[in-house]
């Protein structure tokens, strides 16, 4: 085998009793989540909002976009739900560029996974106990979750990992809302599958247990837009995707239908900027039909303290993204109020 068996890491039930969330960040946790459920079920009106850096790189820059956005809910609260994003494994196409702090808690150092664990699992735990956020993450090793399963709000599988068995069966065990995203190559029968798996009970290999799985009533739709086979972006945020997706959850029986607008990548063609403009095209579908109304939860937004993105360097600009490019904070704060307003 052409495989270096480097180090055996902890496993997450020792990690978690290291570095246990606390009983009262517990208490604020469940209340987030509730919340969150809320909205996906139809009991509660209030729109998502998931919102935050492309990849999370640091600590001290993260936790303070997330604590601007604390004092931006305090002013929403009656109209949304934010849910910061602090991505920590980030998916690369060609498996080379920045996998995020699981890797690298420091982007320019080399790979160190125990210490990438132990710093995903402080960052976390700080902006729940700190800020009282429920906060987002995505699934991109459904066997490592389980170093968070007890601090997050919300998860995310992405467009390459949508198909993937192993990921929806995961996902099945979760007791938070999940969102499916359509695959890159646009197909949303797989993104519809992978929800119908989620919600559904299994039996399964997991972390070396025979596990089974009680199903996720709160497993959704995220629509990112797909790339065609000639590398060209298409969107599928407009009037009439919204309505082909309401259709096709009206066909297929699926509990809690909704979905989540993921308003950059191939939404926006990765013009960051984009985001503002289709953010308020989505709200405009929402106010023209009731049924898309009841269908559309959320967007999801990529925004950090500063514009755009940069290069991984030795003198990093605080707070602009190392992947892809990100609304800065004025241009965030005001969007947020903006949607507040228009909903």
């Amino acid at each position: 085998m052409n495989m270096e068996f480097y180090r055996k890491l902890p496993i997450p039930k020792d990690i978690k009793e290291e570095f246990p969330l606390g009983a009262a960040a517990e208490k604020v946790l469940k209340e987030r989540v509730d919340e969150l459920k809320a909205v996906f079920s139809g009991e509660s009106d209030k729109f998502i909002l998931v919102i935050g850096p492309c990849s999370a790189d640091r600590e001290d820059a993260v936790l303070d976009y997330i604590y601007r956005l604390r004092g931006v809910q305090e002013k929403v609260s009656d109209k949304i739900i934010i849910v910061p994003r602090i991505y920590t494994n980030k998916p690369r196409t060609t498996g080379e560029g920045y996998k995020g702090m699981l890797h690298q808690p420091d982007p320019n150092q080399k790979p160190d996974m125990l210490k990438g664990i132990v710093a995903i699992r402080k960052l976390h735990m700080r902006a729940v106990a700190e800020t009282g956020f429920g906060c987002a993450d995505e699934m991109l090793y459904p066997e490592n979750y389980r170093y968070l399963s007890d601090l997050l709000a919300y998860v995310a599988v992405g467009a390459r990992s949508v198909e993937d068995q192993h990921h929806r069966m995961t996902a099945s065990g979760f007791d938070i809302p999940v969102g499916m995203k359509n695959p890159t190559g646009g197909d949303n029968s797989i993104m519809m599958n992978a929800i119908h798996a989620a919600q559904s009970s299994h039996v399964f290999l997991y972390r070396g247990w025979e596990v089974k799985t009680l199903g996720n009533p709160y497993a959704h739709a995220i629509l990112r837009g797909y790339v065609d086979n000639l590398g060209k972006s298409h969107p599928n945020y407009h009037y009439e995707d919204l309505y082909d997706l309401y259709e096709s959850y009206a066909r297929s029986g699926l509990e809690n239908p909704a979905v989540i607008i993921d308003t950059n990548h191939a939404n926006s063609g990765k013009k960051y900027l984009e985001q503002i403009r289709i953010s308020k095209e989505v709200l405009h579908s929402r106010r023209h039909s009731a049924d898309i109304k009841g269908l559309v939860k959320g967007l999801m937004i990529e925004s950090y303290l500063e514009d755009g993105a940069q290069k991984i360097c030795d003198n990093p600009v605080y707070g602009q993204s190392v992947t892809d490019p990100c609304l800065g904070w004025e241009k965030t704060e005001r969007l947020i109020y903006d949607i507040a307003d228009g909903l």
